[in-house]
């Protein structure tokens, strides 16, 4: 892996959320995450990864180091273009879905990482960042 502290990875297909999930886990290996925060982040990164592609159209994540005083971090962006979510709170309930899911992707991603923000304008798209701290 190269010294890159961020960049872009498209997601258009099931192989883009493969892809996802593989860069994830080289930059928690490379920031030494312990192998359940690893798991954690490469989880929130798949869920968030396949709603980027199933519900939002196709979009990007985009990845960044992140540091604080001495304390480092990953942040992760998905962007998507889609259709965007009516009624954010609802999103965020456990066991709710818009699709065929458990309804645990937005909640459970929230539960697995530190920092967590989304926006979303229907019509316009969404955005879900989200940190996890070593």
């Amino acid at each position: 892996m190269s010294n890159e502290t961020s960049g872009t990875a498209s997601l258009r297909t099931e192989a883009d959320i493969v892809g996802s999930r593989q860069l994830v886990r080289k930059l928690c290996a490379a920031l030494k995450f312990s192998l359940v925060d690893q798991t954690k982040m490469i989880t929130a990164a798949s869920e968030l990864s396949r709603n980027t592609v199933t519900y939002g159209g196709g979009g990007e994540m985009r990845w960044e180091i992140v540091s604080v005083g001495i304390k480092q971090g990953l942040k992760l962006e998905f962007c998507d273009q889609g259709p965007g979510i009516p009624d954010l709170a609802l999103a965020l309930k456990d066991g709710w879905t818009s699709g065929k899911g458990m309804g645990l992707g937005l909640s459970g991603s929230k539960r697995l990482v530190h920092d967590f923000e989304i926006t979303s304008e229907v019509g316009r798209g969404t955005r879900v960042s989200v940190t996890r701290w070593k």
